[in-house]
């Protein structure tokens, strides 16, 4: 993740739980705090630092453990840039044209469509295919990126030995949240979000605001439960046969709009609480965080650096260098 602003409910239940859930199922993985790419729209350098912390310290409070995974960050690690280079090589720009994030992002900063936002897809590649990762959990935000990936993979292969393995996309099976308003991604920047580290009565308040079916005006009229995002929010966070309840009560009209965001309030303030108290206790010892943190970069440097050297070789690069 990009260290662009505090994380929200939409990054835990998108991306976050999925990766803890991958440590529980035995998966040797790392997991990135992927400064250099946030560096593509203007941002103020001396907030970045402890935004990119503040991401860290997001993962280790929602359950990725330091002692089963690696956790360091992009800019620790020289090689994401220098394989972004070799990379860029076999990518055709057409390929990159295609990109769709490219265009929105473009329309987002237009007073900076910078070079960076264009190749954002090849360093994306780079981080993935230095450590010849073979799955890599995505939304489906990234799988045109994830793809071209591949692609690239495949060509710096064909040109120059196989080098990478092909990595495999795995498809988040939490439903797509929106923010608040019910109309655009959750975004802190929009003021639509729900933050990792809310706290209950203010969660609550926000809850009570947000946006649900349009034409369920008052209780007993019959609701459109695919149509609200308060109920997508009960998917990913309550039980499967409260879920059918919700869905059933809010179709007859039983179940009225304020009494569903109290639940998932509850349900939310109760499933966040570990990450609360995790994330409350890091921040008063930030030295052990920038440890873990360290301890990560010099972990994922000695795979990277290893890759490099086969990377080089193949390309018939260098005559002497480490």
């Amino acid at each position: 993740m990009q260290p662009t602003g505090g994380l929200h409910i939409g990054n835990w239940l998108g991306a976050l739980r999925t990766w803890v859930g991958l440590l529980e199922s035995g998966k040797d993985a790392l997991f990135c705090v992927v400064d250099a790419h946030a560096t593509t729209v203007d941002y103020e350098p001396s907030e970045m630092r402890g935004r990119i912390r503040e991401v860290a310290l997001a993962y280790v409070a929602a359950g990725l453990d330091p002692a089963r995974c690696t956790l360091f960050v992009q800019s620790d690690v020289n090689e994401h840039m220098e394989l972004a280079w070799y990379l860029a090589t076999v990518t055709p720009m057409g390929e990159l044209h295609r990109m769709t994030q490219f265009k929105e992002k473009s329309d987002q900063h237009k007073q900076n469509v910078n070079a960076g936002l264009f190749t954002y897809p090849i360093l994306m590649a780079a981080d993935v295919l230095l450590y010849k990762t073979t799955l890599v959990p995505v939304g489906d935000d990234q799988v045109q990126h994830l793809e071209l990936a591949r692609e690239v993979c495949r060509r710096f292969n064909a040109r120059y030995g196989e080098v990478f393995p092909e990595p495999i996309p795995s498809l988040s099976e939490t439903p797509r949240l929106l923010g608040l308003d019910g109309k655009s991604k959750m975004s802190k920047t929009r003021g639509n979000d729900i933050g990792l580290f809310e706290e209950p009565a203010s969660l609550e308040r926000k809850l009570r605001g947000a946006f649900t079916d349009p034409e369920k005006l008052r209780k007993g009229d019959p609701g459109h439960p695919e149509r609200c995002n308060v109920f997508t929010l009960h998917k990913a966070v309550n039980t499967p046969s409260r879920v059918a309840e919700i869905d059933r009560d809010c179709r007859s009209g039983v179940l009225g709009c304020g009494d569903c965001k109290r639940e998932c309030a509850a349900v939310l303030n109760a499933a966040l609480a570990p990450i609360r108290e995790r994330g409350e206790a890091l921040r008063g010892a930030p030295e052990q965080l920038d440890a873990i943190l360290a301890d990560g970069a010099s972990r994922a440097r000695a795979i990277a650096r290893a890759t490099m050297r086969e990377v080089k070789d193949a390309m018939g690069l260098g005559v002497g260098g480490p």
